[in-house]
């Protein structure tokens, strides 16, 4: 019942916003006489291109002066989503549940327009566990970041490929949503028995609370073959304003190459910042760990994104299989590969 709640809150805010927004004002204007180019993303390594090309000022010296990032930091893929069902976004790095739910009750004026990371979280259990598999799960009590976010969605496909379901829907598995500081505490005090986290929450329940990894990145669901951050953008937008669109997906391409040469360098940028936007960096062993966990790329993973559709819609989630046609709008990303030299993303 707390889930169908859930749900039905969440559609019905997301449907308002949706009769309000999705306008396209074209662009603000800053105090300097640019024009102002709105990003969300999280402060979380999924969204390292984020971090490392606003720290290194990539995106914006490859705009140029005509126009200026404004940067917007969310937590949650729900809340992002609402900002640019608002109009109060122009491009988002974002999970790739919550860009389905976009584009389905915007009628298809939100897509991916490029992949951003893939994998990169874990199925763990706390350190005094005799759980050794992930048939020892039944009649167990797994928590998960958020209802209906990438986590929760992929945790329900692992569960299925191993015979098991949610006992909200039947099944012997009990799954829970708390925010990832307080799954620590669950965590640690036997409240719960596993978690499905992404990175770096992963590593840092191994290293805090001695919390032992089940199902490492590549042993959860399809392997750890799945998208776990994408590129979303208004269509209007987009249509509006290709060659800023391009600019920015060129930025995105190069950071992706620089962060998989530059590991080192790419972490220290990291760091820093998460240091300016939460005062929170993570200790060098967190960070490895959890980089060794994530693929960076701009590979949106089209098949899993389906299967997340799939999943999405017999969960609940979603309350009809929509059209997918045009859910990737990956013609810039491909062109600008093109020029490149690189290999283009069918």
């Amino acid at each position: 019942m707390r889930l169908r709640k859930s749900l039905v809150y969440t559609i019905l805010v997301i449907l308002t916003l949706a009769l309000v927004g999705c306008s396209d004002e074209s662009t603000k204007t800053s105090s300097d006489g640019s024009k102002i180019v709105r990003v969300g993303f999280f402060p979380n390594v999924t969204h390292t291109q984020a971090l490392v090309g606003k720290g290194n000022g990539t995106f914006q010296k490859e705009i140029g002066k005509e126009y200026t990032i404004d940067w917007k930091q969310f937590n949650a893929g729900p809340s992002e989503l609402e900002a640019l069902l608002a109009g109060e976004l122009d491009i988002g790095y974002i999970g790739p549940g919550p860009a389905v739910n976009g584009y389905t009750v915007s009628k298809g004026d939100l897509q991916i327009i490029s992949g951003a990371s893939n994998a990169g979280a874990v199925l763990i259990v706390g350190k005094d566990t005799d759980i050794k598999d992930i048939k020892d799960l039944e009649h167990k009590k797994i928590a998960i970041p958020q209802y209906g976010n990438t986590q929760d969605i992929c945790l329900r496909g692992l569960l299925k490929d191993n015979g098991l379901k949610d006992s909200a829907r039947g099944g012997t598995v009990d799954v829970v949503q708390a925010p990832n500081p307080d799954i620590k505490m669950l965590l640690e005090e036997g409240n719960i028995d596993a978690a499905f986290v992404p990175e770096p929450w992963g590593s840092r329940l191994e290293s805090e609370i001695g919390a032992k990894i089940l199902l490492d990145y590549d042993e959860t669901w399809r392997e750890g073959e799945y998208s776990s951050a994408v590129i979303i953008a208004r269509k209007e937008f987009v249509e509006n304003h290709p060659d800023l669109i391009e600019k920015f997906l060129k930025a995105h391409i190069e950071t992706t190459e620089y962060i998989n040469k530059n590991n080192d360098q790419a972490k220290k940028v990291i760091n820093e910042q998460l240091q300016e936007l939460i005062q929170k960096p993570l200790p060098k062993d967190v960070l490895d760990r959890a980089f060794d966990r994530l693929v960076i790329t701009y590979d949106p993973q089209r098949e899993s994104v389906k299967e997340i559709v799939d999943l999405s819609y017999e969960v609940g989630y979603l309350r009809r299989k929509p059209d997918l046609t045009n859910l990737f709008n990956l013609d810039l990303l491909n062109k600008v590969l093109d020029s490149k030299g690189l290999k283009e993303i069918k």
